[in-house]
């Protein structure tokens, strides 16, 4: 029996490894295939409600499939969050995911579902800076000096957020 030649060989063991990457490659290029769910942990009309039908609407115009956003309010976005965990994992139900996803994850011992363990990010689509700002009169500098100028002063501080 004659032995393949080392460049052949090396050529069918790459075939070999490339075959079920192409198949898989294949196989995701059908999708998606029927409507996609986005769901959004929020009411409509804040700002990723926005966000998600800015979103959905750009895919189905890429994809040629609905993507319909599916507002789950309430529960600090964790309604929504466990919608999604309990749905089939099929890539056809997508959690718009937003600080208050990985907040309450936090917060909460009793969730049903372990959000970092459950949740499988696909994609970022926006990037949101957060910032904080003090009276240039309070002897703060910086985010421990905040807590700490906090504890020394109960009920002292005033504050304005965009969420709870």
């Amino acid at each position: 029996m004659k032995r393949p030649h080392r460049r052949q060989f090396l050529h069918l063991a790459a075939g070999a490894a490339a075959l079920p990457a192409m198949s898989r490659m294949a196989w995701a290029q059908a999708y998606p295939t029927r409507p996609v769910r986005i769901v959004v942990g929020f009411a409509p009309a804040g700002a990723q409600d926005v966000l998600a039908r800015l979103i959905g609407q750009w895919l189905s115009e890429r994809f040629g499939q609905q993507f319909i956003v599916d507002n789950r309010p309430g529960g600090g976005g964790n309604i929504a969050a466990e919608a999604v965990v309990k749905a089939t994992a099929d890539g056809y139900t997508l959690l718009l995911v937003g600080p208050p996803n990985m907040i309450t994850a936090t917060l909460y011992d009793t969730l049903n579902f372990n959000f970092i363990r459950d949740i499988a990010p696909v994609a970022g689509i926006v990037r949101v800076s957060n910032v904080m700002e003090v009276n240039p009169k309070l002897p703060i500098n910086s985010v421990p000096e905040f807590v700490s100028y906090a504890r020394t002063a109960p009920g002292k501080i005033n504050m304005a957020s965009a969420g709870v």
